[in-house]
C-alpha cells in the first residue's frame, strides 16, 4: 500500500517512519524538496493548491492524508472524489476557520469560550461590550503557534487590536482564566473502531508548545474529553487521528481548538504508548485494526525550538529518546523533540528538568 501525504514536515516524516515497519510506502507533496519528509520518501514538488500536482499524487497512491491544516479545501475536494482522502475534507475545512470551528463546538454541545465575529472596528467594540474583557482577538484563518492573536485587556485596546489584525476576517473570544491546558488525542478507523489516548498536560512558551506531560490522570476530565471528542468523530464519520486542545477551568473542560491530524502534544506516544499516534493514524485510514493506546510509563515530550543543545548532553539524560527533524535552525522553528519514558512521575520530572536546563553551545 502507498500513502500520499500532503505536506512533508516533521509530522509527515514521523507518519512514514511509523508506516514502514508495516510494509507501507509514502509519497509527499510539498513546495520544499528538502523538507523533513524527503529523508523518508519521494517529494512531488508543488503547491498545495496545484491541481495538476495533486492529481499526480493521487495517481501514485492508494489513500491520501495530510500533515498540515493549510491545505485548500477546494483543491483537494477534486482528488477526494476519486481517491480515499482521510481525515475527511469536511473536518479539514472546519479546522481552518476558528468561527466555523467554534460554531461546530457549540452545535455539538462542546463547551467553548464566548465568541463573536469581527469584520470591523465597530464589530470589535460591540463584541467587547457584550463578551467583556480580557479577551483575545484572533484571525479566523491561518493562525497557529500563537500567531495572529492580540490580547485585549480593556476596551481601550480595541483600536490598536484592529489596527494590528484588521485586514482579515477575525473572531473575538472571551479570555478563559484556566488552571491548565490539556489535549486529548483519539483515533477512529474507517470501520468505526475508536480508541483514546490519556490526556496530556501542555505548557506553552510564546504561544508555542514547549513540553507535554502524560498521562495527565484525572478520571473526570478524561471522561469529559473522550465524550466531546467522540461527538466530533461521529459528526464527521471520521477516520484518522483527531485532537482537541482544552482549557481546564473550575474542574471542567473548555475547548480551544481541534486539529484533524497527528499532533505535537502526542509525540510522547512514539516511545511512551503501546501504539504511537502515527502508527494508529495509518492503521485507521487503511481500515486496519487499531493498536492499544495505553501509556507504558510516565512520559513527557520536550520541543527544541530555534536551537538544539549538544546531542551528547541530551543523550546523557536517563530515559530520553531524541528526534531531530533535519531542519536548519531558525527562531521559533521546531527543530526536534525529546521523549521521556520513566518508571515514576518523579523520575520523569527529574529528566525533564535536566533537559530544560541544557544550554546551547
Amino acid at each position: 500500500m502507498r500513502i500520499g501525504v500532503i505536506g512533508a514536515g516533521q509530522l509527515g516524516r514521523m507518519l512514514a517512519l511509523a508506516g514502514y515497519p508495516l510494509g507501507l510506502r509514502f509519497v509527499f507533496l510539498d513546495q520544499s524538496t528538502d523538507a523533513p519528509g524527503a529523508q523518508v520518501g519521494r517529494i512531488i514538488s508543488g503547491a498545495f493548491d496545484d491541481r495538476r500536482k495533486l492529481a499526480e499524487l493521487a495517481r501514485e497512491v492508494d489513500v491520501i492524508t495530510f500533515d498540515v491544516e493549510n491545505v485548500p479545501v477546494e483543491a483537494v475536494a477534486e482528488i477526494a472524489a476519486t481517491k480515499p482522502f482521510l481525515p475527511p475534507v469536511a473536518a479539514l475545512g472546519a479546522s481552518q476557520d476558528r468561527l466555523h470551528e467554534k460554531t461546530l463546538f457549540r452545535k455539538l454541545k462542546i463547551p467553548t469560550p464566548q465568541f463573536a465575529t469581527v469584520d470591523s472596528l465597530a464589530d470589535l467594540e460591540a463584541a467587547i461590550a457584550k463578551i467583556g474583557t480580557p479577551g483575545v482577538l484572533k484571525t479566523r484563518r491561518l493562525g497557529y503557534d500563537g500567531r495572529g492573536q492580540y490580547q485585549v485587556r480593556g476596551p481601550q485596546d480595541a483600536a490598536a487590536a484592529w489596527e494590528t489584525l484588521g485586514s482579515v476576517p477575525l473572531i473575538y473570544e472571551q479570555f478563559v482564566n484556566f488552571s491548565r491546558e490539556v489535549s486529548i488525542i483519539g483515533v477512529r478507523s474507517t470501520r468505526g473502531e475508536t480508541r483514546f489516548y490519556p490526556l496530556a498536560a501542555n505548557t506553552h512558551s510564546a504561544g508555542i508548545l514547549r513540553y507535554s506531560i502524560a498521562p495527565y490522570r484525572n478520571t473526570s476530565l478524561q471522561k469529559q474529553a473522550e465524550t466531546y471528542l467522540k461527538r466530533l468523530l461521529r459528526h464527521f464519520d471520521y477516520a484518522g487521528v483527531l485532537t482537541i486542545e482544552f482549557f481546564v477551568a473550575g474542574g471542567r473542560l473548555i475547548a480551544n481548538e481541534m486539529a484533524p491530524r497527528v499532533h505535537n502534544s502526542g509525540h510522547w506516544t512514539i516511545e511512551g504508548a503501546q501504539t504511537s499516534q502515527f502508527e494508529n493514524h495509518v492503521r485507521a485510514i487503511l481500515g486496519l485494526p487499531l493498536g492499544d493506546t495505553r501509556a507504558l510509563g510516565h512520559c513527557a515530550m520536550l520541543n527544541f525550538i530555534g536551537t538544539i543543545p549538544a546531542l551528547g548532553n541530551i543523550l546523557r539524560v536517563s530515559g530520553v529518546h531524541f528526534h531531530s527533524y533535519g531542519k536548519e535552525p531558525r527562531p521559533n522553528r521546531k527543530l526536534g523533540h525529546c521523549t521521556i519514558n520513566a518508571p515514576s512521575p518523579a523520575a520523569r520530572d527529574r529528566a525533564l528538568k535536566q533537559l530544560l536546563r541544557l544550554k546551547v553551545d
